[in-house]
């Protein structure tokens, strides 16, 4: 069909070329000349303009923003400072640590502002706790004189040294619970006995704190970010943290801690980059601010006016040219388009418009004809999809019989085998009952009648293979007995829920068959209280996917499996039909089966395969 509209376009493209008096002519030296090349050079000055701009602005903006969220930072740091120098003045330097405790306004110090510190602590310079809050017990075999935060600080009296974030592990607190925090310790000039000795005092610090003001300034709508990095390069804090620990993204972070403040622009794993860089005091921190050049394009939404006037004067162009071409040629060819949307909107025979100029009229009698062998080729199409929905209808049916046959004759063998005749001679009749249901005249639509006969004849014969290991219920209400259904869809479930289900639980194995009418539609639960299935393997299962079916097919057969009972409904009845499946693990299984409430007639199979589009609708 594609190669006959090609050609059929191929002509019309050859009927334009009239010569320098057609309509070729006139549209090419018009719109080709003025829209052409005004809007080029238009388009140049404006992408040239607004990408100057849009930059300038976007890292104008990062830069002020960067600043604020600088400053923000500097007065949470600041506030900590703060609680450090009123804890040396005015508590340790007037006591003596022999006769003066340290605890009352540690505490009280610590309740005033317990939202921002996690632990307070003051060390001599051998590593001994003098006093700490909220908990005065330091946690057995730790050594604080050879942690960082401690060697930094010893030496340089009323000089604050910050650490990287880590995991406080100094106190004995609540097993199982741990503090993410940045220590801030200071070297402290102690009084025992009137004699003077150095210590460290540790202020720990939550590191929600700086967390909650960076992940602020990092909104998730834009491809900006913000991190922070210590002096030497270590990641303090990263929006995209989980996915470098993970080793799916990375940082150009030592280049930035070794830059002084100011911007610069990047190349970095194949993107160019704007970076701003700007120290955080008390630290030596870096605030780096990372704009992806992709970004400045939003800035362009910024010059409204620029664009408003170069698009007037385009305009202005365009209906000049209209103006006069509009009596010769657009008049016949805005009622030819009217056409072409009439077909566009569904209408497959349209009143196609054949008027105007010479090039016109044969353009619209070119289209009727194309019309008309689109249609033609539409219906072969329709007909070619309809047979190949039967095939592929009949391929996956022909997939059912073997499978429960091999599964029923291998009882059958075993009962014989272990001399229970009675017990297989059952089996048998079962299997015969199985077997005439299964052939139905070669109809693929059967009453449910016939389906809960077919399923209740497969159960009989499994609780015998299986030494009435389970129990099966058939809760099936009359009123439906007499609608339609596509064949052989229970057994397959009921398979599943055996294997994979109830077989290993040892007598406590549950099986419920439920049937239920909902206005204009039919449901046929297959439920039991199995081992259950993560929320995974339950999306694979009607994916076309069963890996773990196929470790069980030397045991079970082939695993035909939920996938084949769902294409056949949906093949049949469409796609609003099929199955839902809801299952937990050790929560047992439901496989639910969707279908119209359809009743059932002896011609009701060649009244479905009539219908156009394979069952896309229901048939009352």
């Amino acid at each position: 069909m594609k190669d006959r509209i090609g050609r059929d376009l191929e002509k019309i493209r050859k009927r334009l070329k009239i010569g320098s008096a057609g309509i070729q002519m006139s549209i090419t030296l018009s719109f080709s000349l003025i829209a052409g090349i005004g809007m080029v050079l238009l388009g140049i000055i404006l992408y040239s303009q607004f990408s100057v701009r849009s930059q300038a602005v976007t890292t104008e903006n990062a830069g002020q923003f960067l600043a604020q969220t600088k400053r923000s930072t500097e007065d949470y740091l600041r506030s900590m400072r703060r609680i450090s120098d009123a804890l040396y003045y005015s508590c340790i330097k007037n006591k003596d640590l022999e006769t003066d405790s340290l605890d009352p306004e540690f505490s009280l110090l610590y309740e005033a502002y317990r939202d921002d510190l996690v632990s307070i602590a003051l060390y001599t310079e051998d590593g001994d706790l003098v006093s700490a809050v909220p908990v005065s017990a330091g946690r057995e075999g730790v050594d604080v004189t050879d942690q960082s935060w401690f060697t930094d600080a010893l030496g340089t009296v009323e000089n604050l040294h910050f650490s990287l974030p880590h995991v406080q592990n100094l106190f004995d607190e609540t097993p199982g619970r741990y503090h993410w925090v940045i220590s801030m310790s200071q070297a402290v000039e102690l009084s025992r006995r009137g004699l003077p000795e150095q210590g460290v005092l540790l202020v720990d610090m939550n590191f929600s704190g700086i967390k909650q003001l960076l992940e602020k300034a990092n909104p998730d709508n834009t491809s900006e970010y913000i991190y922070l990095c210590s002096s030497r390069g270590d990641i303090i804090y990263h929006p995209r943290m989980s996915l470098i620990n993970a080793g799916l993204y990375s940082e150009d972070n030592l280049t930035a801690a070794g830059r002084t403040d100011g911007t610069y622009m990047d190349f970095f794993e194949g993107t160019n980059r704007t970076t701003i860089v700007k120290t955080v005091s008390y630290t030596g921190w870096k605030l780096v601010s990372v704009i992806p050049h992709k970004s400045y394009s939003m800035g362009m939404g910024k010059s409204p006016y620029f664009v408003v006037l170069v698009l007037s004067f385009a305009l202005l162009g365009i209906l000049l040219v209209n103006q006069i071409v509009s009596g010769n040629i657009v008049s016949p060819l805005l009622k030819l388009d009217d056409s072409v949307k009439d077909l566009e909107n569904g209408n497959l025979s349209p009143e196609i418009y054949i008027g105007g100029p010479q090039e016109v009229e044969h353009l619209g009698r070119t289209l009727k004809t194309s019309v008309q062998k689109i249609n033609e080729l539409m219906e072969d199409v329709l007909t070619e999809q309809e047979q190949k929905r039967r095939s592929e209808l009949d391929a996956l049916q022909s997939q059912i019989n073997p499978h429960f046959l091999y599964n029923t004759l291998d009882s059958v063998v075993w009962m014989i085998e272990g001399g229970h005749d009675e017990g297989a001679v059952y089996m048998i009749r079962q299997l015969a009952s199985l077997l005439r249901i299964s052939i139905s005249h070669g109809r693929t639509i059967i009453p449910i009648r016939d389906e809960i006969r077919h399923a209740q004849s497969y159960m009989n014969i499994q609780q015998i293979r299986y030494k009435n290991s389970f129990t099966v219920t058939f809760d099936i209400p009359e009123e439906i007995m007499d609608l339609c259904t596509v064949k052989l869809i229970l057994q397959p479930i009921l398979e599943n829920a055996i294997y994979y289900g109830v077989q290993s639980m040892d007598g406590d194995g549950e099986i419920l068959v439920r049937g239920s009418r909902e206005g204009d539609d039919v449901f046929l639960d297959v439920t039991d209280n199995g081992l259950g299935m993560p929320e995974e393997r339950v999306r694979e299962l009607l994916s076309g996917r069963e890996p773990d079916m196929e470790e069980n097919a030397s045991r079970h057969g082939n695993g035909v499996g939920l996938n084949n009972v769902h294409s056949r409904i949906r093949l049949r009845f469409g796609a609003a039909y099929g199955l839902v499946i809801e299952s937990e693990p050790d929560e047992g299984t439901t496989v639910r089966i969707h279908l119209p409430a359809i009743p059932y007639q002896n011609d009701l199979e060649t009244m479905l395969d009539g219908r156009k589009g394979g069952g896309s609708e229901k048939k009352r």
